[in-house]
């Protein structure tokens, strides 16, 4: 059937950092806002409001505060890009189950072994997904629909954002001829400026050209930018990925910090933010790290395993202060600091018939989980606040 319809789609969410945040500050929308430190840092993610000014990413916050002075810069939200990116492939799942998650924004779905009969209803099913995400998560993401991966990723640039294009099979030389030549993979700026002194700009100008100048110009790989060009791919969708190894988060300050209490206070938030997506996850970690940095860019590090991994935020808190001692050997204030939390084990299938206070503890974070899920944020664990109330 991938023959005869174009069966291979990807997904690319616009803005992806910054739909995320706007999803629950909806008054932004047609706004310039962008996702980055605003005394530091870089720019993670801009609207395309603030790209029609000239911010993108990465680019240092300070001059994108000079480029568009009225930008709106909005913190990270720790935790909740992987959870909308959770959610979004789920939904892509309703519909094949063949996905291949690229990244945090941006995948592969496999439409063949769904039985579509016409091009018209795979539109109609795929355009159904695009319009629940925006519904159920308001995110936009744009797609492309092709006969394999390649055309369908360049299709899912075309029109953001919100885009969708389809190209039919035998259509996918014509549709890229006309494109600049930096659409195919591995063609970045630098290759952009030495293919136009040769009078190479779109993709179709590498069609006439003799074979000893596409070597000269691409090596041994001109074979295979030839047939891009063409839009030729034979790569599958796979579904295979890697179990999460770490689980990771930091915060830099928009001011160098020296008081420890308020140091330690951010990394139980942290742990916090990090062991609701382990356990959503169905994983158990045994080992903490943590890692400080000082004005100068310098790293510092320390880290601590438990005698059995877990799920549960109790028993890492008491790290916390002899780690972040170990790590802050310096009597500097502090730029960065970061949780990481690895050796990565399954959680068992059974129960621990001879541990039940942890099954108790396990129970109650839970319920945590899902009231904190359904934005009562000021419900944490570790003892500083719960219910807005101080105990």
């Amino acid at each position: 059937m991938s023959r005869l319809l174009s069966t291979i789609v990807h997904l690319d969410a616009d803005a992806f950092f910054v739909s995320c945040e706007l999803a629950l500050k909806p008054d932004l929308r047609g706004a310039k806002c962008a996702v980055g430190g605003r005394e530091r840092g870089i720019i993670s993610s801009a609207s395309y409001e603030a790209r029609a000014c000239g911010v993108y990413t990465p680019m240092p916050t300070a001059r994108a505060l000079k480029v568009c002075p009225d930008l709106i810069l909005l913190p990270h939200t720790s935790g909740l890009y992987g959870k909308v990116s959770r959610r979004m492939f789920e939904l892509c799942e309703t519909l094949t189950p063949v996905v291949q998650r690229n990244s945090i924004d941006e995948g592969y779905l496999d439409l063949s072994p769904c039985g579509f009969k016409s091009a018209t209803e795979i539109e109609r099913r795929v355009r159904a997904v695009q319009q629940r995400l925006w519904d159920e998560l308001q995110i936009p993401v744009s797609f492309g629909i092709a006969a394999n991966k390649l055309v369908a990723a360049i299709a899912s640039k075309a029109r953001k954002p919100r885009g969708f294009t389809v190209v039919l099979p035998g259509a996918e030389a014509s549709f890229l001829a006309l494109l600049p030549v930096t659409v195919l993979p591995g063609i970045g700026k630098k290759s952009e400026v030495r293919l136009a002194e040769r009078g190479i700009r779109l993709v179709r100008d590498l069609f006439n050209r003799p074979e000893a100048e596409l070597e000269a110009l691409f090596g041994r790989g001109w074979l295979e930018v030839l047939a891009m060009a063409r839009g030729q791919d034979d790569r599958p969708v796979e579904t295979e990925r890697d179990d999460a190894k770490s689980y990771s988060t930091q915060e830099t300050f928009p001011r160098d910090i020296g008081d420890f209490a308020e140091i330690e206070r951010v990394a139980k938030r942290m742990i916090d933010e990090l062991l609701p997506a382990i356990r959503a996850d169905g994983k158990r970690v045994r080992t903490m790290t943590m890692k400080v940095r000082y004005p100068g860019m310098e790293d510092s590090s320390c880290g601590r395993s438990l005698a059995e991994a877990t799920d549960l935020e109790a028993p890492f808190y008491p790290l916390v202060a002899p780690l972040l001692k170990a790590a802050w050997t310096k009597r500097q204030p502090l730029r960065l600091v970061c949780v990481r939390f690895s050796n990565v084990k399954e959680k068992p299938a059974q129960l621990e018939i001879f541990a039940p206070g942890d099954e108790k503890k396990r129970r109650l974070a839970s319920v945590l989980d899902r009231l904190n899920q359904r934005g009562k944020k000021n419900l944490v664990r570790h003892g500083h606040q719960l219910g807005g109330k101080e105990t």
